[in-house]
């Protein structure tokens, strides 16, 4: 089994040291890099080749952790980025998932959740924090561009972290028309990816936590 390439950017060396040592306790998951700020991990990033990046969106320095993130997701497309945060902030959620993060976790959540975060974005999938989650859905919803049934029944699936070839299957329909019913939703709810689409579907009401 390889492990999964992990790099921790965060100031705090006390926070940087214990994800360390908690992470590296699992055998699927290894610790490639540190860094203290976006700057450094960028410059570094490449050298690493990390599977997923897990860090501080609020850090010290010329950028912060949407800029960041930004900056990674160009330098290695393949490598995953999850925003831990102190506080839910809506704008930096929207912005840092904006900028390609695959995930949003607050810092007070459970370990085990952080590493299931790591599982899964390293799979592919979105993961966005439950109660960050359960504050969009509790928010002042957005009137909506029109989805057809199905294209509702395909963004359900999406939120769920389900594949093209997963939605496909569960909808008895080909891969390709699922492909071009993606980018349908996508379209209608105003965003580049399924991260941002998951965060509509929840501020929109057109999908409950429950459902996450």
């Amino acid at each position: 089994m390889t492990p999964i390439r992990v790099v921790l950017v965060d100031d705090h060396r006390v926070v940087t040291q214990s994800l360390k040592a908690w992470l590296e306790s699992f055998p699927d998951i290894r610790v490639v890099g540190v860094a203290a700020n976006g700057e450094s991990a960028i410059d570094r990033i490449v050298e690493w080749s990390p599977d997923v990046v897990l860090q501080d969106l609020l850090m010290p320095g010329g950028i912060d952790g949407i800029e960041t993130t930004k900056r990674i997701r160009q330098l290695c497309p393949s490598t995953r980025v999850i925003a831990l945060t102190a506080s839910i902030d809506e704008p930096r959620m929207t912005g840092v998932l904006r900028a390609g993060a695959s995930g949003y976790v607050r810092k007070n959540a459970e370990p085990e959740a952080l590493v299931d975060a790591v599982r899964a974005v390293a799979k592919g999938r979105t993961v966005i924090d439950p109660a960050a989650a359960r504050a969009l859905a509790e928010a002042t919803d957005t009137p909506s561009e029109s989805l057809t049934p199905r294209e509702i029944d395909v963004l359900r699936l999406l939120a769920l972290g389900q594949s093209n070839r997963d939605i496909a299957a569960a909808l008895g329909v080909g891969e390709e028309t699922i492909k071009t019913h993606v980018s349908r939703v996508l379209a209608k709810l105003h965003v580049d990816n399924r991260a941002q689409a998951i965060v509509e579907a929840l501020r929109r009401r057109l999908v409950s936590v429950d459902e996450l």
